[in-house]
């Protein structure tokens, strides 16, 4: 019997991670993560919970990349740290994921195996051909998986595009051949399931690019996802063509670019890109800045820019900022800020909402129902994406013909079994997020979480009492002190009425009590709350300290 259990990706964006089980054998597609959500104070990044492969380590044979983006790779490091297994994936993939590595002090454990598209390995009883996708990153694949009861195909992934090289493109004729063959199971990509038609190509990006420099009347900036060769390379030759320098800045742009270049798979001519410290010594006409921010990261170039305290380049007032990305959900409230305080410095900015200025990586329905007559599978599972993501995509092939038992809707650590009688939805494994906060992993639950929201909303209210240890008399405060919650001098002698309520508290309790300080902790904390929110309405946090001296 075949399973195939997602880990993580299904049901959210981000976080992808799918396993593959027969027999003893194990293989995992991808490792991502994905960025906190509104709720989660403090979280710098979340994970998948990964115990199924812990319990189960022993099966684990490897690992395939599908492509270089952070919602795949990104959790690379804490499965690696747990369970070291071989990692497989184009070169551009996997140079980016021992990059990654190495940030984690961890380039030593890699076990790197690079592969290219037509390649094909055997982990146990699944063989694995890799097929070349289209995607906003080089080096994208899929994956025609081999088993004992029939073809898997996974697309990775993925949008159509007839235009551009043939390297960069989806290879429709495989996906179709495969369908001629016979395909049990298509795995499909279903991010933009919700968007009809099809998704905008490259080069109609690139045409709206090269207009808006040609019109820039100063200075260009250019904020992207660092992993995005193919609009960097349109940028590079409208820059030969306008005559203007390039100056690649921010740490990730620098890295990835180094790797694109070194592959081959981006083009610099000799004396085109200066060093960012060397800007301000060309005419603003001939400079294009590429850089990162696009999603409103606070301490990005592009955020230090917008806010005043960039060390090289201050935003000028005939600059203009193009942020060629799409806004991820999450992020809209952060970009905005950025796009606010450029207009306020006196630079025009172009952003996906006002012009075509980006190009999704993932196909709309009309390329997924171009997939899903090319494979012709008997069998259909949506995955990447929210629920509502799967849903539509599911729906788009009941509409197709496919059969409602035939179409697989599936969630995170729901399996699905597959073998002589079949594909279906078993039961579900062990699953979730590990958030991850500076150094912690995984220490960071529901219950701080609930805390860290409780303080942003409501503040914290500190009581000190000191007890004579003897005689049980208050030797020191009650003090109270507030942080966040209100100023003193606005609510007049709220925190005065606040002592009289704490002392009644104390008094209401004997001082030959053996269990006093637990008793006035308790009651503190409960009295002051409803006092506090009979008042003003709030309920901060109430940290008593008793303690007897």
């Amino acid at each position: 019997m075949l399973k195939i259990i997602p880990l993580g990706g299904l049901g959210e964006i981000g976080m992808n991670m799918m396993a593959f089980e027969l027999d003893n054998t194990i293989f995992v597609v991808d490792a991502g993560l994905m960025f906190p959500e509104d709720h989660m104070f403090g979280v710098d990044y979340v994970v998948p919970d990964i115990t199924y492969l812990k319990e189960n380590q022993d099966k684990v044979a490897g690992i395939i990349l599908t492509h270089a983006h952070e919602d795949h790779i990104g959790a690379l490091p804490h499965l690696i740290r747990e369970i070291n297994i071989p990692i497989f994936g184009t070169p551009f993939t996997v140079r980016m994921a021992g990059q990654k590595l190495t940030e984690f002090g961890m380039a030593y454990m890699a076990r790197t195996h690079t592969i290219s598209p037509g390649d094909a390995i055997r982990l146990g009883r699944f063989e694995i051909e890799f097929i070349r996708v289209g995607h906003s990153v080089i080096d994208g694949i899929g994956l025609n998986i081999g088993t004992p009861y029939g073809r898997i195909v996974h697309t990775g992934d993925f949008k159509v595009s007839h235009a551009g090289p043939d390297h960069l493109r989806t290879d429709l004729n495989r996906f179709a051949r495969l369908g001629a063959r016979g395909v049990l199971l298509l795995m499909s990509d279903s991010t933009n399931a919700e968007k009809k038609g099809f998704s905008l190509s490259d080069s109609e990006v690139g045409e709206t690019l090269s207009r808006a420099i040609g019109q820039a009347p100063g200075r260009v900036i250019v904020a992207l996802f660092a992993s995005s060769i193919t609009r960097i390379q349109q940028i590079i030759e409208i820059a030969v063509g306008r005559n203007r320098k390039v100056a690649f800045h921010g740490r990730s742009i620098e890295k990835s670019t180094r790797i694109a270049a070194q592959l081959g798979h981006l083009t610099v001519p000799d004396g085109l890109k200066i060093p960012i410290r060397a800007v301000t010594n060309y005419p603003p006409e001939e400079v294009i800045i590429i850089t990162t921010g696009s999603q409103g990261e606070p301490m990005s170039a592009l955020a230090r820019m917008a806010g005043g305290f960039h060390k090289q380049i201050g935003i000028m007032p005939k600059d203009t900022v193009i942020l060629s990305s799409k806004f991820i959900p999450g992020n809209e409230r952060a970009i905005g800020a950025i796009i606010n305080n450029l207009y306020r410095r006196g630079a025009q900015v172009i952003y996906e909402k006002i012009s075509a200025i980006h190009t999704s990586g993932h196909a709309f329905t009309e390329e997924l129902k171009l997939m899903l007559n090319l494979t012709r599978p008997q069998y259909f599972m949506p995955i990447h994406g929210e629920y509502r993501h799967l849903y539509l995509h599911a729906q788009l092939a009941h509409a197709m013909g496919m059969e409602n038992e035939r179409v697989l809707l599936v969630e995170n650590g729901q399996e699905v079994l597959l073998d002589e009688t079949g594909g279906r939805i078993a039961s579900k494994v062990e699953t979730g997020r590990i958030m991850v906060d500076g150094k912690g992993i995984g220490d960071v639950g529901l219950s701080l979480l609930k805390e860290r929201q409780m303080l942003s909303e409501e503040g914290v209210v500190a009581v000190t009492i000191a007890f004579d240890e003897e005689t049980g008399v208050i030797m020191y405060g009650p003090e109270v002190v507030s942080r966040g919650f209100v100023f003193e001098a606005a609510t007049g002698h709220l925190l005065d009425d606040a002592q009289c309520v704490i002392l009644e508290e104390v008094e209401s309790i004997s001082q030959d009590d053996p269990e006093r300080i637990e008793k006035v902790t308790s009651r503190v904390k409960s009295s002051l709350r409803k006092y506090f929110f009979f008042a003003i309405g709030r309920r901060p946090l109430v940290l008593p300290f008793i303690i007897k001296v």
